[in-house]
């Protein structure tokens, strides 16, 4: 049997040549990478109230506080925003708003000028890169033109919509 109650009256420590030198490092905080954008999200079907009040309206009852109009975006996010759009919603052909709630492109466009998240300007801009990006593909028609076509899917839509919305944003836009 080991005796525990036998206590060692020196403590038993490595000699000062095996421990290992440092020299003390200076303390260097790291900051966190710039979080990537959140791509805007599809807003909910205008309210009621929100359909029946005029625009100039709505900005006025603003001014003193008494709405919340959404921040309109620059064409880039303005474009992603319609691709979430039309993902929610549905994509349609031949009409800007369907009886059953798809929309074509110009419709999804028009659903976010009316209710505020884009100025007529930065939806001008964002047609302008869809046409610029339609050019670039080949395709001389407006870009309602080349949406109603036959033989266009979602995904073609999609794609126009994606390099459109990085055409816009390479440009700073």
């Amino acid at each position: 049997m080991i005796d525990q109650t036998r206590t060692d009256p020196k403590p038993r420590t490595a000699p000062s040549s095996a421990a290992p030198t440092r020299a003390p490092q200076p303390v260097t905080r790291r900051t966190a990478p710039a979080p990537l954008p959140v791509p805007p999200a599809a807003p909910d079907w205008p309210t009621r109230w929100h359909l029946l009040i005029p625009a100039r309206l709505r900005n006025q009852l603003e001014t003193l506080g008494l709405w919340q109009n959404p921040v309109p975006l620059i064409p880039s996010d303005h474009l992603t925003q319609v691709t979430a759009v039309l993902t929610r919603y549905g994509w349609g052909r031949s009409l800007d708003f369907s009886p059953t709630g798809r929309m074509c492109i110009r419709g999804a466009q028009t659903l976010l000028e009316r209710t505020g998240h884009v100025t007529p300007a930065a939806r001008a801009r964002a047609v302008d890169y869809m046409q610029q990006s339609l050019q670039e593909h080949g395709y001389h028609q407006p870009f309602f033109a080349w949406n109603d076509h036959h033989d266009r899917q979602f995904q073609h839509v999609s794609n126009l919509l994606t390099h459109a919305a990085h055409a816009a944003r390479t440009n700073g836009e």
